[in-house]
């Protein structure tokens, strides 16, 4: 991947750290300054998502290649349920993402991509209809957690679990509805389930009813039947 030679992508290291007393008196780098900027941000993913409803965010690895399993499977989960009718976001780069984007298409339904910008290359794959680009991370949260109904979770790293445990601690914590949280892959996830049921779930750290924040499945179809019977249920479709 290359390297970003400009500094000024970092905006949320450049948001969290502490200003030089020389800063101080440069009104743009000021947090109110900041703040309108991120207000901006907001507004302009606002604008142009504003008309999707009932989306499916699929998360996953952006090292994922062309052709392995795990690509194959999230683009056909993606196409399933865009023949549905779900629109399916994803942070919009390679890998899971740019299969999942891609599924979309195949499946005639509304690809959406929220990029973000990294200190290094994450170029947006080619296979979006709506291609966002954020600053800073949590307002692209924001977006995945507004318009979607569902999470797909593929295998990935730190970025991947991370939106996992976004979205069960929002759910957890009645922050948001209890949407379906779909982890892909029994084998990738079982160490993880394990460590949730055993260690956390025997010390009391989460409640028994945690558990059920999150469904494990192993096929595109297990997918596709556990969102559907969700929406219809909730009369989403």
């Amino acid at each position: 991947m290359k390297k970003k030679t400009s500094s000024a992508i970092h905006h949320d290291h450049e948001l969290f750290r502490v200003p030089s007393r020389e800063e101080l008196d440069d009104f743009t780098t000021k947090d109110p300054w900041r703040a309108l900027r991120i207000l901006g941000e907001v507004v302009d993913g606002f604008e142009a998502l504003h008309r999707v409803r009932g989306a499916v965010a699929i998360f996953g690895s952006a090292r994922v290649k062309e052709g392995s399993p795990h690509y194959d499977a999230a683009r056909e989960t993606a196409r399933r349920l865009a023949v549905k009718g779900f629109s399916i976001i994803t942070g919009g780069g390679p890998g899971i993402m740019e299969a999942a984007n891609r599924g979309a298409q195949d499946g005639k339904g509304l690809s959406v991509g929220c990029n973000i910008q990294l200190p290094f290359e994450q170029e947006p794959n080619t296979y979006q209809d709506i291609s966002l680009e954020f600053r800073y991370f949590f307002v692209r949260k924001l977006m995945f957690v507004k318009y979607s109904t569902a999470f797909v979770i593929f295998p990935g790293g730190f970025g991947t679990m991370d939106e996992l445990f976004e979205a069960l601690t929002l759910s957890q914590t009645d922050k948001i509805e209890h949407f379906p949280v779909v982890l892909y892959g029994r084998d990738f996830w079982a160490p993880l389930v394990q460590f949730i049921e055993g260690t956390l779930g025997d010390t009391g750290y989460i409640s028994p009813e945690d558990r059920m924040l999150f469904t494990i499945v192993d096929s595109p179809e297990e997918v596709e039947n556990h969102i559907v019977s969700f929406a219809r249920k909730h009369h989403i479709l």
